[in-house]
């Protein structure tokens, strides 16, 4: 008996992906220079060949079948193993890929580029490209092949990944200058449980901290604002709305012109770790791994330079 599996081509799963992705024939068809009979006559075979609708109508648009939706990450897999081939190919033909391809979470824009631009320096010939997004963003950037390098704090748990470790990453509590608790020597974890607060979302690194630090003592957590950004809780705490615990590393231009305060707080700073990481099952190409070896090496000074030795180290 023959197998279905036999007469479906690499080409019909890198359509098909653009078809689910784009939602329409005609913008698969563009994005991949064809014709968009050609992509509806290709997408009729692989049905064919498996037996099940992939697509239904949707005016103009397409909507994935539950099969479509199924067989989306088997024909990602493929598309990035042959991908991934071509590089093995090209590296050992001696072409250099000079493509780094950095995401970091939104915390990391404060040093991040630096780290970049001293990258450059010393290797000219690179394509650095940069994208800044929240945790989750990160870890999917690296998931669709869309990242080779991530920057961030915690590595992920659902995704196996290869992490070094860089830098140390203080997080401190903050509150505007003329705030009563900003002339305070030692503040106690139980003084803050009535003080409001403002949070980033769920998952995120401030978030965790803000949760384990009143858990850690059995406390209740303080009521608390969410904000979808570090940049708008700084201006709210700015304006003395409430307290925030955040990422020292965000705050050193504030802290210079007085505009923020840290608080001396018991269990304060919470020293957590920067990563490089890369998906261990997507090695990155030479560039990538040049620019991995730089962070390694060559980031804990720059970090140094960046913010002091003990930046976000005083209780």
């Amino acid at each position: 008996m023959d197998d279905p599996g036999d007469k479906i081509t690499l080409r019909q799963m890198q359509i098909f992906l653009a078809a689910v992705e784009s939602r329409s024939f005609l913008r698969a068809a563009e994005k991949l220079s064809l014709t968009p009979p050609a992509v509806s006559m290709q997408m009729s075979r692989l049905s064919e060949c498996l037996g099940a609708a992939l697509f239904e109508k949707e005016g103009r648009s397409v909507r994935p079948t539950e099969v479509a939706t199924a067989l989306v990450p088997y024909a990602a897999r493929m598309v990035e193993t042959l991908h991934e081939a071509v590089q093995v190919v090209e590296a050992l033909q001696g072409r250099i890929d000079t493509q780094v391809r950095v995401a970091m979470v939104s915390t990391a824009r404060n040093f991040g580029p630096q780290l970049m631009q001293e990258f450059r320096k010393r290797h000219p010939e690179a394509d650095l490209q940069i994208s800044i997004a929240n945790r989750e963003g990160v870890i999917a950037a690296l998931e669709a092949g869309r990242a080779d390098v991530a920057l961030m704090g915690r590595p992920p748990s659902r995704v196996e990944v290869t992490a070094h470790q860089f830098a140390k990453h203080p997080y401190v509590l903050i509150s505007h200058p003329d705030h009563p608790l900003a002339r305070a020597r030692r503040i106690r974890r139980g003084d803050l449980v009535h003080m409001p607060f403002l949070v980033r979302e769920p998952g995120s690194g401030t978030r965790m901290v803000h949760e384990h630090f009143f858990r850690a003592a059995d406390l209740p957590l303080p009521r608390a604002q969410e904000m979808d950004s570090n940049a708008n809780i700084k201006q709210s705490v700015m304006a003395n709305m409430a307290l925030a615990f955040i990422s020292a590393h965000t705050i050193a231009l504030e802290r210079q012109a007085q505009k923020l305060a840290v608080l001396r707080v018991e269990g304060m700073p919470q020293l957590r770790d920067w990563y490089v990481l890369h998906l261990s099952r997507r090695p990155p190409g030479p560039a990538a791994r040049q620019f991995v070896d730089f962070v390694r090496t060559e980031g804990p000074a720059i970090m140094q330079g960046l913010f002091g030795p003990d930046f976000g180290a005083e209780a």
